[in-house]
């Protein structure tokens, strides 16, 4: 059954309902949100987002109103779900690394929804090239070819610090680096273990750490004021009540990352993103929306 015929439907059946009931006047309507998941469930990354899109709705159902979320699952990569938005068909929301770009496409919900963690960035190697990381400097991991997701903002960034980059759909990126297409794989430091636990030819690389402003955030159609409004809304109450912080420091994709990361043996380096609109890198003013994590040798970028 499609979308629009769910909605015709329920359209209806509101009708008929409302021909046997008095509705208050004064009643919010509901506000429905559909957004993608995986066909193949949703995983814990995944789970992060979709539970601060429902505390967001929850905390601010007192000026909005009741909510339901609804999963759309079909397998989609970033930028067609990103193209799905912008023509308001099958999804209402999409969470990604902003850019420029993005932001002219799409209405920005402008709070990072993982305090900005996406930019500390720690890299998967093949277990054989162990000993040849432990010698490098920062100039060797500048000369060395990375791997990134095609869509994802983080070429064009690393790229525009000299980094050397390919890139290919994420899910194939790990056989790509075993297969030596590339030799580095950065990933933000609670992304990578998962993958460390089903591929035994996989290890972390302890030398290093990739810092740049690098935040995601909640998108919605440019028309859906209202949507945008209030997950703004939402979020902003839940971080003055403290409920954002206690859902990221105790998820399961965030808990333990930082000891697990061992950040106070790594060499920071530090990079630019010339890819934030103002909007963005005015946010950066705003130290409760970000973590900061402080290796040995190097200050963080706030």
């Amino acid at each position: 059954m499609t979308r629009s015929l769910i909605r015709i439907l329920t359209i209806t059946f509101l009708a008929i309902y409302s021909g046997f009931n008095t509705v208050d006047a004064s009643a919010k309507p509901k506000t429905v949100v559909y957004y993608n998941a995986a066909i193949q469930g949703i995983d814990p990354k995944q789970a992060y987002f979709i539970s601060l899109l429902e505390l967001a709705l929850e905390k601010s159902r007192d000026q909005y109103g009741d909510y339901q979320l609804n999963a759309v699952m079909i397998d989609m990569p970033q930028g067609r779900a990103l193209k799905m938005v912008e023509e308001n068909n099958i999804i209402d929301v999409v969470w990604t690394m902003t850019s420029i770009e993005r932001e002219a496409q799409l209405q920005a919900i402008y709070i990072p929804l993982l305090k900005g963690l996406m930019g500390y960035r720690i890299g998967l190697i093949r277990k054989r090239d162990q000993a040849t990381f432990e010698k490098m400097d920062a100039s060797g991991i500048k000369q060395t070819l990375m791997g990134q997701g095609t869509d994802w903002p983080d070429i064009d960034i690393l790229h525009s610090n000299g980094f050397k980059v390919i890139g290919s759909i994420d899910r194939k990126l790990i056989a790509m680096l075993l297969k030596g297409r590339f030799d580095y794989y950065p990933r933000a430091i609670h992304e990578p273990w998962r993958d460390l636990a089903r591929y035994p030819d996989v290890i972390l690389d302890k030398r290093f750490l990739l810092n740049y402003p690098a935040p995601i955030y909640f998108f919605v159609n440019k028309a859906n004021t209202r949507l945008a409004e209030r997950i703004e809304y939402g979020l902003r109450k839940s971080i003055v009540d403290g409920s954002f912080d206690d859902l990221f420091y105790h998820h399961p994709i965030t808990q333990d990352m930082i000891q697990k990361s061992q950040l106070d043996q790594r060499t920071e380096i530090v990079l630019t993103n010339p890819y934030l609109s103002k909007k963005s890198a005015s946010l950066l003013n705003e130290p409760q929306l970000w973590i900061t994590l402080t290796p040995k040798n190097t200050p963080t970028y706030q």
